[in-house]
């Protein structure tokens, strides 16, 4: 019998994870009614198609350590020609990085067509704005600041995105990504309403989802076999009567933070519940002292996290590179509780790198008679 593979349980998302267990970690999300993706972490992506990178317009930095920052400029070589400018959110100091990343480049060719990055600092309080723009060579501006009362940072109609600052030596952000409530009618309401299915469905889903301003709609309603019409001035209303409750899907990233009391009161409280938990998982059980020096995490602190947490998925990932013939023993060390499900990752995603034998024969002189 042939198996079927099932999708995650995401309506607007479509999650893509382009590192292996021992890569670094890319966190890819397509928006799929917008045609455009996210990024979280952007360490090493010369493997990743340029159809594929095309479509990111907004990263999301934990933190600024060189296998998750390190493939900004690469990003910027395959946007460089773009009217549309590139969104970068990251923890305190990410400006910084990002600058002298640039800097690293001359852009004396300049064009007005080139790519702007905007980069937002995020601050416990606070979120800071610049700009890098690329007609004036990448020149660094400040665009202002404002105060920070939630944790929200980013959001479109389909999806938001929530910050929470947590200690690796230093300040890294996880992130919860959160699909919005969609537009769904439960048709036994509308019966118990007498209302009659039709157009107004659409014109109801068109004044309270996407916001238009003519706010009446005409609904059809049934007594016996007489149908009338009548006007709702108030479609909010009448949508909240007849609505389907459907849960919303979601994701926590977090990779690289200290088992700390603090780190994990914190991350309890932001990612409870997730449905997909993509989380790091450095070292095996028997080297958690160099999970504690190194403010990383080991297979029983993942453990402890998943009991607390609860996901529908778990997707382990940044395991150190000297597992690298033992990556199977991570496995094997995960307990997840009844109702989360493994997602497995291959050792490697990033192509083998070349060796001198596999080109030496390209320089050789053609034989000659």
């Amino acid at each position: 019998m042939v198996q079927r593979k099932r999708r995650l349980p995401f309506r607007y998302l479509e999650p893509a994870f382009f590192g292996g267990l021992l890569d670094d970690p890319l966190l890819f999300l397509r928006i799929r009614p917008l045609r455009r993706a996210l990024l979280f972490d952007c360490g090493q992506i010369a493997h990743m198609a340029k159809r594929v990178i095309k479509p990111i317009d907004t990263v999301f930095i934990t933190h600024a350590h060189m296998d998750h920052i390190m493939g900004i400029p690469t990003l910027v070589r395959h946007h460089q020609i773009s009217p549309r400018p590139m969104d970068i959110y990251g923890p305190p100091g990410i400006v910084e990085r990002v600058h002298h990343l640039l800097m690293g480049y001359d852009w004396n060719l300049s064009e007005a067509s080139w790519i702007t990055l905007r980069v937002h600092e995020i601050h416990q309080e606070r979120i800071a704005h610049f700009s890098f723009i690329g007609a004036e060579g990448f020149a660094r501006r400040f665009d202002g600041e404002e105060p920070r009362s939630g944790r929200e940072i980013w959001s479109c109609r389909h999806v938001t995105v929530e910050a929470e600052q947590l200690d690796h030596k230093l300040p890294v952000l996880a992130f919860r990504i959160q699909e919005r409530p969609c537009f769904a009618v439960d048709h036994r309401k509308i019966k118990a309403q007498r209302l009659v299915s039709g157009d107004w469905i659409r014109n109801l889903k068109s004044r309270v989802w996407k916001g238009m301003p003519d706010s009446r709609v005409v609904v059809t309603r049934r007594e016996g076999e007489q149908l009338w019409e009548e006007t709702v001035e108030q479609p909010e209303s009448l949508y909240n009567s007849i609505r389907r409750e459907l849960p919303c899907a979601s994701i926590g990233y977090l990779c690289d933070v200290g088992w700390t009391p603090e780190n994990r009161t914190r991350i309890e409280a932001f990612l409870a519940d997730v449905t997909l938990l993509c989380c790091e998982s450095t070292f095996l059980r028997a080297e958690v002292e160099k999970a504690r020096v190194s403010y990383h995490l080991c297979t029983t602190d993942l453990n402890d996290l998943v009991n607390r947490l609860k996901p529908r998925y778990l997707l382990a990932m940044h395991l150190s590179k000297s597992y690298l013939r033992r990556s199977g023993d991570l496995y094997h060390e995960l307990k997840p509780p009844t109702g989360t499900t493994i997602l497995p990752l291959p050792k490697h995603l990033v192509p083998a790198p070349l060796m001198v034998s596999d080109v030496a024969g390209w320089l050789q002189p053609p034989e000659t008679d």
